[in-house]
């Protein structure tokens, strides 16, 4: 059985600058939807729009497993970024390595108190599925690369990350997408409960099919 292996010029170095924007940017997102919801949850706005479904109140029904689960997950987009720097990783090692057992441990308790919330989800079954399937690729991906990170197969361990992260992502491309879908919401008649699940899994893919595809760009054999 081959062993993959990686070139450090494998990628052009404008596509990993693209790559590398792409990902702050989704971070950034995803920090920004977090923060959001923590106000949101703190200070509930008196009533709702009923053309979204009162999104807000929803969230406030399950607050203390909705505070449990965007917490840690605000610590995990921060890290995101510093595990996948390569200058990073070469000047501060150790630092790298200590970062890399929090994110997994905070990531456990991110895919944990995900599935948590799949009672009575926005989005009906279709919400419930995309959190079953991706919530499960997160939980393998992130305690795969942790074995191999461990046993020193670094190859195996970056792949594997990247698969994880691929995911976590995912949460910030869901935004936009959810973005257009209550900006045509008056056009197409889809409540949030109907194109909820749908941008869930959109959004997911979409990213998780982004990881894939850089994991094959960047191996070779």
């Amino acid at each position: 059985m081959a062993t993959a292996t990686y070139a450090a010029k494998g990628a052009s170095p404008r596509v990993r600058k693209a790559m590398w924007v792409l990902l702050i940017a989704l971070c950034a997102i995803g920090a920004v939807a977090v923060l959001r919801r923590m106000y949101a949850l703190e200070h509930p706005a008196s009533g709702g729009s009923p053309q979204f479904g009162n999104l807000d109140e929803q969230f406030l029904a399950k607050r203390d497993l909705t505070w449990l689960h965007i917490s840690p997950a605000l610590v995990l987009v921060i890290l995101v970024p510093f595990q996948f720097s390569r200058r990073f990783r070469a000047r501060h090692l150790q630092a790298h390595r200590w970062m890399g057992r929090v994110a997994v441990a905070i990531g456990l308790l991110v895919g944990a108190s995900g599935l948590a919330l799949i009672a009575h989800p926005v989005g009906g079954a279709l919400e419930a599925a995309a959190i079953l399937v991706f919530d499960a690729i997160f939980l393998v991906s992130l305690s795969t690369a942790f074995i191999h990170a461990r046993a020193r197969r670094i190859a195996q361990h970056r792949e594997w990350m990247i698969r994880a992260m691929s995911v976590v992502v995912g949460v910030a491309t869901v935004r936009p997408v959810m973005g257009v879908f209550f900006a045509t919401s008056r056009m197409s008649g889809l409540t949030v409960q109907q194109f909820f699940g749908i941008a869930f899994w959109i959004g997911f893919s979409m990213t998780y099919l982004a990881g894939e595809a850089w994991i094959w760009y960047t191996r070779r054999e």
